[in-house]
């Protein structure tokens, strides 16, 4: 007899760790900052600034749904890079946006952002679905759609002119697993992941594994990473990829930051095993900062000729919010270190290899 699945509760789950970094924050219990879990896209967002205060914030369609892009008001001439951003369960892409302050720092740097936004109807809780095995695949399902979304923008030459060796991917919670299944699936398109707060790819197969995953991790993620790999082969890469969780993160046990790293310390040794040899418990460097906010242990992994390949960073006392985010966001800490500072921070040192020629 097969047993019955109860569906998680997404709400419930996110109310509980709201709780808790309010009251690491001082925010009164019961009081929530921005807005209400249930918001859906297009609602205000209360307190919040605009996900663009600068530059143009524009809404698209392709074959598989809506996405937003967000290009600096003086976009360069020459090639520029793109970053896709996957916001989390019951955000929007604008919530998104807007609490990971991303498009502030585009606009600093000199990068187009692209936000991909789940259909309701896919999924009435706005959940990408990381541990539903048909949309862990190449163009199939959601990736095909968040490809397409980045392909499109990358297309669209008379507004920017995009570098396809520069086209990164990052996500939280569910985004974050999806942003591993995505760099995973497409490594000939991404040059660079970061995941925060997320999962292994692979690492459920369903909602009551999922569940289980969040609570206790996945299974062996060197496992996983060789099957993501076997599918990829003759396309694979070295993927630089930096990851971010809180050690005091209910919702997504910590347990699972270590679980995408070793997950991609793997792949990467696949994809180039005579350039890079990276194990879990011995990091080319550790440190310990705490200059900015919240203190973290960084610890970065090279190749064999010194390039940095892979980033770890545990945050202390965060828990399952977008460090550093914008204050009144959706499951955002402001509390340093600055999450979206840090991730391009990575993207500009790491050095992804040359694509591979389809």
């Amino acid at each position: 007899m097969t047993p019955r699945i109860t569906p998680i509760d997404w709400r419930e789950l996110y109310a509980a760790n709201r709780a808790v970094i309010e009251g690491r924050t001082g925010t009164p219990h019961g009081t929530l900052q921005g807005p209400p879990l249930g918001t859906l896209p297009g609602m205000p967002l209360g307190t919040l600034q605009s996900p663009s205060p600068a530059g143009t914030w524009e809404e698209h369609t392709c074959a598989g749904g809506r996405f937003f892009v967000h290009a600096p008001e003086d976009i360069d001439s020459e090639p520029v890079p793109l970053l896709v951003m996957l916001h989390g369960c019951t955000q929007s892409a604008a919530s998104f946006a807007a609490g990971t302050l991303m498009n502030d720092v585009a606009d600093r740097h000199g990068f187009v952002v692209v936000y991909p936004e789940q259909s309701r109807d896919r999924n009435p809780m706005g959940c990408w679905s990381w541990f539903d095995a048909a949309h862990r695949r190449r163009d199939t399902g959601e990736p095909a759609f968040i490809a397409e979304a980045a392909q499109t923008v990358m297309e669209a030459t008379s507004d920017w002119n995009i570098d396809a060796e520069r086209v990164f991917v990052a996500g939280m919670s569910a985004g974050g697993a999806m942003a591993s299944v995505m760099a995973m699936a497409y490594p000939d398109l991404f040059a660079g992941v970061a995941v925060h707060s997320g999962l292994a790819c692979g690492s459920a197969g369903d909602q009551g594994s999922a569940f289980a995953a969040m609570s206790k991790g996945g299974p062996d993620p060197k496992r996983l990473a060789a099957a993501a790999f076997s599918r990829v082969d003759g396309l694979a890469r070295p993927v630089p990829a930096v990851v971010i969780h809180g050690d005091a993160d209910r919702t997504v046990s910590p347990v699972n930051g270590d679980q995408v790293v070793e997950q991609w310390l793997t792949f990467n040794r696949l994809a180039a095993p005579d350039e890079f040899d990276g194990e879990l418990r011995q990091p080319t460097t550790t440190s310990r900062d705490d200059a900015d906010g919240r203190a973290c242990t960084r610890r970065r992994w090279t190749d064999r000729d010194g390039a940095v390949l892979q980033e770890s960073v545990k945050v202390e006392g965060l828990g399952h919010a977008w460090s550093g985010g914008a204050p009144g966001g959706s499951y955002t800490d402001p509390s340093g270190p600055v999450a979206s500072e840090l991730i391009w921070d990575f993207f500009t040192v790491c050095r992804a290899a040359p694509r591979v020629a389809c």
